[in-house]
């Protein structure tokens, strides 16, 4: 597949010797129908860059290694474990990457619905994340785990969420028109308003950072798996650390699909969507202690996870997940583990528009500490709810979920588009009780995003 050439409306700018384009100049991109690992330059190309202006020493004596995000360091949708690495680094070694907005940085303040769904139509068969990487870890070899700490996120200043028309997302028949909204991030006080008198809390996190499948081929960015990928995990933010299985020499990292904050849901496709100045990584080779299936170590709890088209899939690979870890962990049966599970494991819908739709598991490591387990079937001093149940767990998901979003077109007075964007980017839907005849499903609210009008 090939990308088309690039007709520049800003003037570029060389960084670590590769031009990087800025925001505008990638928007009037006039893109061909295939797109390949290299781009057509409308300037030569200078040449590969030189991996020691790539590192610079702290202070301290550690390395860093500095990888900006530009078309020769980013894929747009997919993945490929015969993709040349962009960086080599060492077992240890920090990297702070830059990642881009949507469809190579064309989805910025002032693009229209209707471009963003024709970046979706025009290329079929990928993402719209753009990727930073590959990044090569030396050492790293199938059956090792790597370890990926995030240090630091720094976020831009402006956000999306956008629902594609007809396409895509929870409701794609009941929502066939389409909406963008763009978002002023506040970071000061760490809020975005979403609609006048309702703010946002902002905790950025990433909403793809995965390592390379063992499967040869180029494959969408879109579902996540084995090797993490997009499991818009809102847990996984600042402080917290993904260990993930090694499937490919190298490992071979990326990132993208920056959030901002997130739903557990993600209804309508998209979060605050966002791109990072910084993205500062720790990635360390654990040898000896093989894993299967991505998890994520937070300050209070580990995050076992579930991926599957049904949700009832997920679920099912989600609890084993966490049976497998509870039963380590405590050195005790699956059977036991089982049986405890339900008392301490908080089991959330991480989102159901990714092709795998996800559920994720909070585990605490101190029950004293662990997250709020709150699963009501009405409203409380501090959420909205809508409850649903059914047989299958999809189906409660989905009516769950459009309970909330149609409360909030009557209840709240807002507009059906914005309603189901803020259920996307706010709602927090927990699974409950499970059993084969009954799945329960809680979509909470918290009633403190809702403020007075400035």
């Amino acid at each position: 597949m090939k990308r088309g050439s690039i007709v520049f409306a800003a003037a570029g700018v060389i960084i670590g010797g590769a031009w990087f384009v800025g925001a505008s100049a990638v928007r009037a991109q006039q893109p061909a129908q295939q797109a390949a690992p290299a781009p057509t330059q409308a300037v030569p190309p200078i040449g590969p860059p030189d991996p020691n202006l790539q590192t610079v020493p702290l202070p301290s004596g550690k390395k860093v290694h500095l990888l900006p995000a530009t078309l020769e360091t980013t894929q747009w949708g997919w993945f490929d474990n015969a993709q040349p690495p962009v960086l080599r680094v060492n077992s240890g070694d920090t990297v702070v990457m830059e990642t881009m907005m949507h469809s190579h940085n064309q989805v910025v303040p002032g693009t229209t619905i209707d471009q963003i769904k024709k970046l979706r139509t025009d290329y079929p068969g990928r993402g719209p994340h753009t990727l930073t990487g590959p990044i090569y870890i030396e050492g790293a070899e199938p059956g090792d785990v790597l370890k990926v700490t995030i240090n630091k996120i720094v976020p831009r200043a402006y956000a999306t969420n956008f629902n594609v028309p007809g396409m895509f997302g929870e409701f794609p028949k009941v929502y066939e028109d389409g909406q963008v909204k763009y978002l002023y991030l506040d970071w000061d006080r760490k809020v975005t308003e979403f609609l006048p008198g309702i703010e946002i809390p902002l905790k950025p996190f990433p909403g793809t950072l995965g390592v390379a499948r063992k499967e040869p081929g180029r494959y969408s960015s879109v579902p996540p798996g084995e090797y993490a990928g997009n499991m818009d995990i809102r847990d996984f933010s600042e402080g917290t650390t993904l260990y993930v299985p090694v499937h490919v020499r190298g490992a071979l990292l990326w990132s993208g699909d920056s959030h901002a904050a997130q739903g557990n849901g993600e209804v309508n496709l998209t979060a605050v969507e966002t791109a990072y100045k910084e993205l500062n990584l720790t990635l360390e080779v654990v040898k000896g202690r093989p894993l299967d299936f991505p998890r994520i170590e937070t300050k209070t709890s580990w995050v076992t996870m579930g991926f599957d088209q049904d949700l009832n899939k997920a679920w099912d690979q989600a609890k084993a997940q966490t049976v497998k870890f509870l039963a380590e962990q405590r050195n005790i049966s699956a059977d036991q583990a089982a049986r405890l599970m339900p008392t301490i494991s908080d089991c959330r819908v991480s989102q159901v528009v990714n092709i795998k739709k996800g559920i994720h598991c909070l585990n605490p490591k101190d029950r004293a500490r662990r997250e709020d387990m709150e699963r009501p079937t009405k409203e409380t001093a501090k959420y909205y709810v809508s409850h649903a149940k059914d047989a299958d767990l999809n189906k409660a998901m989905d009516t769950a979920s459009m309970g909330m979003i149609k409360w909030l077109e009557s209840e709240k007075k807002i507009a059906r588009l914005d309603a189901y964007g803020l259920a996307s980017v706010a709602m927090d839907c927990r699974v409950g009780a499970i059993s084969d005849g009954e799945k329960n499903v809680h979509c909470l609210l918290p009633k403190s995003i809702f403020v007075a009008k400035r």
